[in-house]
């Protein structure tokens, strides 16, 4: 096979120079309008055109707006200097600037939807690099010879025949697909989902539902693309019933019951629970488990069947408001109006409720004092509680040594007979 010899530029020293200067004018021209109409954005109000371009930051706006400004500025200066110089730099140059207009916009939806991260950075660096490859190959008449070896490279299954060009090309098609349909799904979670007076579980669920519903539909147009029958799909589905049938019913239990937690409304994002050993609030209601953080910041995952099969008490269900109650023993000669006074202004804390209104009762007579429990009620259990108890603690103990009030050591009394 023989390969196509390269073009010949026949660049003059005049002529690179001519269409290095302008390549050097324009990027330098590119980059000052971008900076000029993100700063005149930023002016503007949020009433006004093109706010959306508002919310991107100067990084990201220069790099998704320099590239087609430089590419529509190197098409202009062609026609201006064709009658001076020749333009096959130029014409290069255009269609480089136009596959990195492309990529620059591929990563910007890719850091939308994935969080910025150095292996992104990095993939966004391969791919600019092998899509300038790609166009290099292309100029120089090399690609079509590429495509050829590649899809020389395969088998033939029934009537399929499978090459690793066909392979590479149902990836890149499938993976354009899927980006296509994230991003949908996001733009419509965001401007419709998050602005709607919904509460918060089914959002998240509509949410689910979308994103779901959008990738199957990505996967569907994506596979007669690439040349793969649906009809295959029938048999998968089956393979994959008796799959869940057989091995995977615990993972699919988990699934229907993340998406029954965020329909049927009975835990919520933000509910304080207790599930078996562990307290806290919910943070996270995922597809496959929930996440339950505690009150010392450690943070539990919990299977999402286990909600569903297990007793769940919900602290904030009906109501907010948490009752909480604090055991307090006095001596038998205290004055208990008096105590009662100093438990009652010691519960005037800043996240105590005042309706309804914090109580002293008398639980009973134990063997060594009077046994008191105040009583009070707050309505942010997810700031835990273990500050709050030492404050009152701290004020209750203070006040009683002020006031004299005592809290009695265990007492006993012995009674000796004479054995005589």
């Amino acid at each position: 096979m023989t390969m196509p010899a390269l073009p010949s530029l026949n660049l003059s020293a005049y002529d690179l120079g001519i269409q290095v200067s302008v390549l050097f004018l324009v990027i330098l021209a590119s980059l000052w309008l971008a900076r000029l109409a993100k700063q005149r954005l930023d002016q503007q109000g949020a009433d006004q055109p093109f706010r959306n371009a508002l919310v991107l930051s100067r990084r990201d706006f220069l790099r998704l707006f320099t590239p087609p400004l430089a590419f529509i500025l190197t098409l202009a200066s062609r026609p201006l200097i064709a009658p001076w110089a020749d333009t096959t730099l130029l014409a290069l140059a255009q269609t480089l600037l136009l596959s990195l207009a492309i990529v620059q916009f591929v990563f910007y939806v890719l850091r939308r939807i994935l969080r910025p991260s150095t292996l992104l950075s990095s993939l966004e660096h391969v791919v600019a690099w092998l899509v300038w490859g790609m166009v290099a190959l292309h100029l120089t008449g090399y690609l079509p010879s590429l495509i050829a070896a590649l899809d020389g490279i395969g088998v033939t299954v029934g009537k399929n025949h499978i090459s690793l060009y066909t392979t590479l090309l149902g990836l890149l098609t499938l993976s354009l697909t899927m980006l296509v349909a994230l991003w949908g799904a996001r733009s419509i979670e965001t401007r419709f989902i998050e602005r709607t007076a919904l509460q918060t579980n089914l959002k998240v669920a509509l949410a689910k539902i979308l994103r779901t519903a959008l990738l199957v539909v990505a996967i569907l147009i994506a596979l007669p693309v690439i040349g793969i029958d649906i009809t295959v799909l029938s048999v998968f589905g089956g393979a994959l019933g008796v799959g869940l049938g057989l091995g995977l019913q615990k993972l699919a239990a988990n699934y229907v019951s993340g998406f029954t937690l965020l329909l049927d409304q009975s835990i919520r994002i933000g509910d304080m629970v207790t599930v078996g050993p562990n307290y806290g609030e919910i943070r996270q209601i995922a597809t496959r488990y929930t996440v339950l953080r505690a009150t010392d910041g450690s943070e539990s995952i919990i299977p999402n069947d286990t909600l569903i099969t297990s007793t769940v008490i919900n602290h904030t269900l009906a109501n907010r408001n948490n009752r909480i109650s604090l055991p307090i023993q006095v001596a038998y000669d205290t004055d208990l109006d008096r105590a009662r006074t100093l438990l009652l202004a010691a519960a005037r804390q800043d996240r105590v409720a005042t309706q309804p209104q914090p109580q002293v009762l008398i639980k009973g007579f134990g063997e060594s004092g009077i046994d008191l429990e105040l009583v009070f009620w707050i309505g942010d259990p997810e700031e835990g509680l273990g500050l709050l108890k030492s404050n009152i603690y701290w004020a209750v103990w203070e006040s009683f040594k002020r006031e004299g009030i005592q809290i009695p050591y265990p007492q006993r009394v012995v009674t000796l007979q004479n054995a005589g």
